[in-house]
């Protein structure tokens, strides 16, 4: 089994946060958003990953310590790590088609901008799963039209009138992913383009006109990591789930706390410093960083920070920043100084 995953883009609805750390690196729970996805799709797969290639951009961007960083949760799953490049934002289905070399065999494709709770176990009649969330307002959203045997018989982009309630959350399982290379290659080919990008649906479609069949893997949660609020509310989901499971060491040993009130879910790294505060509920705090005299909660902090005299609640605050303030909701980005 291979893992895909395209992440390209920028991240722009992330900034000031994706200036500097792209987006699919930006922690949630005290893990980079990929890390916790490939985690997650790697157990609902519940079989051996032998490779996991990642679709990256411009290496000043997604340099060596980002390489590094996909080499190291790639060996965490006893699998190989392979790196390609997308120069141009070409779209989803021209990002797949950069890893080509390792478009064979049985694989699932995720983009590294979603994380999910999920437990399903993969139809093996069908040569292809799309993965699903039920949804509330189906018409915002890319849905699955079934027919009466359950099967995927067409992609629809925010219908204007119900198709169905189960919204692509942009992650795929191939029981054979050269067919949808072939496919993809034949769209290359042709130069057929939506909105000026090559897209994986059209691929698709092209396998359904071919006969294979869809079907549907529905997760239990969908949580985005779109922009500054949701990311928060994504901090906060996770923390919850994660407390539940008891399966994460959520405050590292080395945290010294010093007349610190911990309001459980909290993520807090290693080496952090909590002196004279209250922290909690629903707060990350990234390795090596400092908070003093200050109350926080709903919020995440990177690493390398100090928050002194401050009440922060959903806030969001990137690596290496020094804040002394009042402001509550606030977003800065890495390297920043506020005092």
């Amino acid at each position: 089994m291979k893992i895909i995953v395209p992440m390209a883009g920028r991240g722009s609805r992330l900034r000031p946060h994706s200036l500097t750390v792209p987006k699919p690196l930006i922690p949630v729970a005290g893990q980079p958003i990929v890390h916790r996805l490939v985690k997650d799709i790697a157990k609902v797969l519940k079989q051996p990953i032998d490779e996991i290639a990642f679709v990256l951009g411009d290496p000043a961007w997604f340099g060596d310590d980002v390489v590094s960083s996909l080499e190291d949760l790639a060996k965490s799953l006893g699998a190989k790590a392979s790196i390609y490049r997308q120069d141009k934002p070409l779209g989803t289905g021209h990002a797949i088609m950069c890893a080509k070399l390792s478009l064979s065999g049985p694989a699932v494709i995720a983009y590294a901008d979603t994380l999910i709770r999920a437990q399903f176990d993969l139809d093996p009649s069908a040569d292809s799963v799309i993965w699903t969330k039920q949804v509330e307002n189906p018409e915002a959203y890319g849905v699955v039209k079934l027919n009466d045997n359950q099967e995927i018989v067409e992609l629809v982009e925010k219908p204007e009138t119900f198709v169905s309630d189960q919204a692509v959350i942009g992650i795929y399982y191939f029981k054979d992913v050269a067919i949808l290379k072939d496919k993809l290659q034949e769209i290359l080919d042709e130069n057929v383009m939506n909105g000026g990008e090559y897209q994986i649906n059209d691929g698709i479609k092209r396998m359904m006109a071919d006969g294979k069949i869809f079907k549907t893997g529905t997760v239990d949660e969908w949580m985005d990591c779109g922009n500054k609020a949701i990311t928060v509310e994504t901090n906060q989901r996770m923390l919850r789930f994660l407390k539940a499971d008891g399966d994460e060491q959520l405050v590292a040993t080395s945290a010294k706390l010093e007349n610190a009130n911990i309001i459980e879910p909290c993520f807090i790294g290693e080496n952090v410093v909590i002196k004279d505060a209250t922290v909690g509920p629903f707060v990350s705090i990234g390795n090596d960083s400092v908070i003093e005299n200050a109350t926080i909660k709903n919020s995440l902090i990177q690493s390398h920070t100090s928050i002194k005299n401050a009440n922060l609640d959903h806030a969001m605050i990137g690596n290496h920043v020094k804040y002394n303030g009042e402001f509550t909701s606030i977003s800065i980005g890495d390297y920043s100084v506020l005092e």
